[in-house]
């Protein structure tokens, strides 16, 4: 089945109109709702059902304990009821911290984002690709929080599968930092094979080279600048032939924008272009698929992207430039981490980043060869 044949959903939920981290955290820009609302005004989230939008359900309790344990479930919720969290919570569960504070909202707007990649397996599984630019909450473990992640979406993206009887789900993680929570939920199960691109020496500083888990994990940390030409390098080189050799019948991909040109917690150097192009090389196996978000902490970088890969998956034409509701729309953004002086006049005018090629370095191609190395 080809890409132009498949029916293509976007799953998210009106409660990332607002952010609900607050202050200066990272994640106290708009992100996800900047996206609805650029999609919105290009006309290209029209219809609604499973051939376009579609809400996000929030999660129950007992779907949460799916893979969360459940005393650490109910401390959220308590946490969120409160408003803070004691001092030995704090310890045990990594909640009510600077990393991962909280905030009004916060167990509704994590468990909503679990419900949405649920429902996104369950609509991919019908053949379709699966939009949750709300999901791709990697670093979050079974009993803690991590990352500026609470619940772990990507996990129960691929749990879904699995649980509706697909035999061999394939994760690619392409966001700047390293699916530690992802690897650490199946690193036990080998109808998972995990492949991880991310900026080496960049926190959680796991996913080594030689970082194989029990077998059925492919790390690829690179190194700062990492190009359009290396991303395409690696797709071709590693994770194409790794794919192949896996079988998968679903797929999940975490598709991170921190790794673009721009982002102030990464080093990397990507075009948005080119993340499209690698998340379209992935759809073209033609199995059930689900795209998440994931990291990205410039404003105007992340709803380009994730807009812009919204309108590859779903066919809609990407013209140079943006209508002017589009461009005052992202004139509004604001970010205390991107300096305006650093702020290209591109990021408000049109989708579409010019690309960034270069050399591919030995690094590259070493890293290449070492995940594609029999064991």
């Amino acid at each position: 089945m080809s890409d132009a044949d498949r029916q293509c959903c976007f799953v998210s939920s009106e409660i990332y109109r607002q952010t609900g981290y607050r202050g200066n955290h990272p994640l106290a820009i708009q992100r996800v709702g900047t996206v609805l609302t650029l999609c919105e005004q290009l006309g290209w989230l029209a219809g609604t059902g499973e051939g376009g939008y579609v809400n996000s359900p929030q999660a129950t309790v007992e779907q949460l304990c799916r893979f969360h344990r459940r005393d650490y479930v109910e401390a959220l919720q308590a946490a969120e009821l409160n408003g803070a969290v004691p001092a030995e919570v704090r310890r045990k569960y990594h909640i009510g911290t600077m990393e991962n504070p909280i905030f009004p909202g916060l167990f509704r707007r994590a468990s909503t984002s679990v419900g949405g990649s649920i429902r996104a397996s369950e609509l991919a599984a019908k053949g379709k690709i699966a939009y949750h630019p709300s999901g791709g909450t990697h670093h979050g473990m079974a009993g803690r929080a991590s990352g500026f992640c609470f619940f772990n979406d990507p996990v129960f993206s691929v749990l879904t599968f699995l649980e509706l009887g697909f035999d061999r789900v394939l994760y690619v993680d392409l966001d700047a930092h390293h699916g530690d929570g992802v690897e650490a939920a199946f690193k036990d199960d080998g109808r998972v094979l995990l492949m991880s691109v991310h900026e080496e020496d960049r926190w959680p500083h796991s996913g080594g080279l030689s970082d194989r888990s029990t077998g059925n994990a492919r790390n690829m940390p690179v190194p700062s600048g990492f190009n359009d030409s290396e991303l395409d390098y690696l797709i071709a080189n590693a994770i194409l032939p790794l794919a192949r050799n896996f079988r998968p019948d679903a797929v999940v991909i975490t598709c991170g924008a921190d790794g673009l040109a721009g982002d102030p917690l990464s080093t990397m150097a990507l075009s948005n272009g080119c993340l499209w192009d690698a998340v379209m090389a992935l759809c073209a196996f033609g199995l059930p698929t689900v795209v998440l978000g994931g990291g990205g902490y410039n404003p105007w970088t992340v709803a380009r992207c994730w807009t812009g890969l919204w309108g590859r998956l779903s066919g809609h034409r990407i013209t140079p430039a943006l209508p002017a509701e589009s461009r005052a729309l992202l004139e509004s953004l604001d970010c205390d981490l991107v300096d305006e002086d650093e702020r290209s006049p591109s990021w408000t005018t049109t989708l579409i980043d010019p690309r960034n090629s270069g050399a591919v370095r030995p690094r590259i191609t070493e890293i290449a060869n070492a995940v594609t190395a029999a064991q």
